[in-house]
């Protein structure tokens, strides 16, 4: 029995190093990814667009398979809330635009990334220990970003949504995990504009002056969280009454 326990914590640290290693690959990742579909690479190469969804879907692959039942439930439940969100902000209210009319196929799998990618960092021991520690800088941190862009850049859509970031954060009790999700978002997102794989527009609504990208994106991601994990925790449920 002793030899069985220890295998299968042998098996749980390994695959927790895989993870790590996955979310540690992850900016390089997405300047690779976001790169090859970039508006640059398309005019001096060729449209990698295709390149990239595969690239997004064998990385999305590998993250998968290297994780714990719970967090594959995350992931799998990531892509339909991402795709719905892409449908609601991309394609309905239009807060954004990617560099070709249609919702690139990488997109919820990268959404699902990012979120795993966050939920990896906020997880490890490390993180777990200096907890107070990190949620310390982490609140000093976003409360400046989202001030500065709104004086600098006159990012009134940031502020407004980084309030609710706040918000939330407080209902979750200065949950760490939103705040390594939100982290990936930034990188993400700067990347992505960077490389002018989507845009986003100059007046929300027509009416909220915004950035490209708007920092306050962050809190869209943490609010999908709380669907995200209610959804999969009645997943849970119905697994174990079965």
């Amino acid at each position: 029995m002793d030899k069985i326990e220890a295998v299968i914590i042998n098996s749980e640290r390994n695959d927790a190093k895989l993870q790590f290693l996955f979310a540690i690959g992850f900016p390089f990742f997405t300047v690779l990814a976001l790169g090859i579909d970039s508006v640059f690479f398309t005019e001096h190469y060729f449209d990698g667009r295709q390149l990239t969804n595969v690239l997004c879907i064998l990385y999305f692959a590998g993250f998968y398979f290297t994780s714990n039942s719970y967090l594959r439930k995350l992931m799998l439940v990531m892509l339909g809330l991402s795709y719905i969100g892409e449908l609601l902000f991309c394609s309905l209210l239009g807060m954004y635009s990617y560099r070709t009319p249609a919702i690139p196929l990488y997109v919820p799998f990268g959404h699902a990334i990012v979120y795993v990618s966050g939920y990896v960092f906020a997880n490890t021991e490390w993180s777990i220990s200096k907890e107070l520690y990190l949620r310390k800088y982490f609140l000093s941190f976003f409360a400046l970003l989202f001030l500065s862009v709104a004086l600098f850049l006159k990012d009134y859509f940031s502020l407004l949504l980084g309030i609710l970031f706040f918000v939330l954060l407080k209902r979750k009790r200065w949950q760490n995990l939103y705040c390594f999700i939100a982290f990936c978002v930034i990188f993400i997102e700067l990347v992505g504009t960077y490389f002018k794989c989507w845009t986003w527009v100059p007046n929300v609504f027509g009416v909220i002056p915004t950035s490209n990208p708007p920092m306050g994106a962050v809190f869209v991601y943490a609010g999908g969280d709380v669907l995200l994990a209610k959804i999969v925790g009645v997943w849970e449920n119905k697994k174990k009454t079965v």
